[in-house]
């Protein structure tokens, strides 16, 4: 049983992060945030699949400007990334986002930092404090030589303390770096410093294949400690993606349940059916249910029965054939022709029953 660390809560609209609620899985936008039905379609495929909260990236005050109108048509909250400029960041909370990601002390002097803290507090937007081994400051970078996990702290305090000293403690914390170790020390030390929820990530984790993996690993290791009340898995590619190993790797762990998750096996010389195929179109044609379930595709007779058995729906698989399992119970036979389909109709029917 996972132990996680205690935190103080945070509310990014209705979503709270942190203070024991569950882990959040969130993406960000790769289209121009000024093109708001580009925008706007994204976010929905994204809360399709699962996403709860979205960022998206006002560079300018264009983007800054939409983001009432982005607001507006989507049913999750939104926060935006900000650097620099703080006037974007008072144009985002004038158009009513949820959250704000910025480092107070890139976005100007104490009075301009003193505008955006009271415009975050007079509208309950959090703050978070998005610290990346990248663009660490130089003075820090010169006393250490390096990104190391000493570093990544003490920028974060840097931060922290500036807003604190504006009594602002509605406060999210980030230390990302693309080198796992590296994320795993930095998260570890200042777990020790503060109470403030953490956004886990590793940052530039890659394409889907390698990003999948760093991500899965990192993040793996860091939820399995108790460190992390929400997270984005950074992959060069579709947003979408992001979300569904970010549920993935949650799910692994046994801290969120979510759709059909379909336990099969590796393939070997005693497979005498089209497991392979059969599980892949599995993924795809149950991808739109979202109550957790399990699905079995087993392809011998030595783990198959028991995978079988444990699962909502099972097949354990014979020579052209296999054995049909509903909740533990051995319903029939079914030939290799009807699994898929067979299959489907089972697990949507106790989707259906589940949900109701």
């Amino acid at each position: 049983m996972i132990k996680r660390r205690e935190t103080r809560a945070v509310h990014v609209g209705p979503v709270q992060v942190g203070g024991g609620a569950p882990i959040t899985v969130q993406s960000m936008t790769n289209t121009d945030t000024a093109d708001i039905a580009a925008t706007v379609a994204q976010i929905t495929a994204l809360t399709e699949a699962g996403c709860e909260i979205v960022r998206v990236a006002a560079v300018d005050m264009a983007a800054a400007e939409a983001l009432g109108e982005i607001k507006s048509s989507i049913d999750i909250p939104l926060i935006a990334d900000i650097h620099f400029d703080y006037r974007l960041a008072l144009k985002a909370a004038q158009m009513g986002v949820d959250g704000l990601r910025l480092n107070p002390g890139n976005i100007g002097d104490t009075e301009r930092i003193r505008q955006v803290v009271e415009a975050a507090g007079l509208r309950n937007i959090p703050i978070r404090i998005g610290v990346n081994g990248g663009s660490l400051e130089k003075d820090i970078l010169a006393k250490y030589g390096h990104p190391c996990g000493e570093a990544l702290v003490e920028s974060a305090m840097r931060h922290i303390r500036i807003l604190e000293g504006f009594d602002f403690r509605d406060i999210k914390v980030s230390l990302k770096a693309s080198s796992v170790p590296l994320t795993l020390e930095a998260y570890r030390l200042l777990a020790q410093e503060v109470d403030y929820p953490f956004h886990i990530g590793i940052t530039e984790a890659g394409t889907l294949l390698t990003g999948a993996v760093k991500s899965g690993v990192g993040l793996g290791i860091l939820l399995s400690e108790g460190l992390g009340d929400t997270l984005r898995v950074s992959l060069t590619g579709d947003p979408v993606d992001e979300i569904k190993v970010g549920f993935e790797i949650l799910k692994a762990l046994g801290l969120r349940e979510r759709g059909v998750s379909v336990v099969s096996c590796p393939t070997c010389g005693r497979l005498r059916f089209g497991a392979v195929d059969i599980a892949v179109e599995l993924e795809r044609r149950l991808a739109h249910i979202t109550v957790p379930l399990t699905v079995a595709v087993m392809g011998c007779v030595v783990n198959g029965p028991g995978e079988a058995v444990e699962a909502d729906v099972g097949i354990a698989g014979g020579d052209g054939c296999g054995f049909l399992y509903i909740k533990g119970k051995q319903i029939r036979k079914v030939k290799e022709e009807e699994m898929l389909e067979v299959v489907v109709k089972e697990v949507e029917r106790a989707a259906s029953e589940k949900s109701s």
